[in-house]
């Protein structure tokens, strides 16, 4: 993990190279099924999980530049993104902007009804966890 989560406009942020060796993980022409064992890939899910939301976004767009367009992969990583996206704005205190990346992350989310599991994420899981954002803007 790196050694803090960075907030824009609140705290220092990380030394350019500090994902490269994660990033470099994801390489040109992978399958989507390598694509979802790499470090990048794997690592963006442990840093939306622990709230390092900016350095999830960092470290997911190497994966979803390799995913094929219109794919259900490609709305997944795209929907995890936002996500970040989302609850960084929150912890940034911007609303507004974090509802809007909410409503992103459902139209990704409703492309894909109907699917299981892809790149092992469920599309009713991330809904959980948008419908959790959208709870915390309530209290603000």
């Amino acid at each position: 993990m790196p050694p803090h989560a960075y907030v824009p406009g609140q705290n220092a942020r990380h030394p350019e190279d500090w994902f490269d060796e994660i990033k470099s993980s994801v390489e040109t022409g992978m399958s989507v099924n390598a694509l979802a064992q790499t470090q990048a890939f794997q690592a963006g899910l442990a840093y939306l999980e622990a709230g390092y939301f900016w350095e999830c976004h960092e470290v997911l767009e190497a994966v979803w530049l390799q995913t094929p367009e219109g794919t259900s992969e490609r709305e997944v990583v795209q929907a995890l993104i936002q996500l970040a996206n989302a609850q960084l704005k929150v912890r940034m205190h911007k609303p507004k902007a974090a509802r809007r990346l909410c409503k992103m992350v459902e139209g990704h989310l409703d492309r894909l009804s109907g699917e299981d599991a892809i790149l092992g994420q469920r599309p009713q899981n991330v809904q959980v966890m948008v419908d959790r954002v959208m709870q915390s803007l309530l209290c603000e």
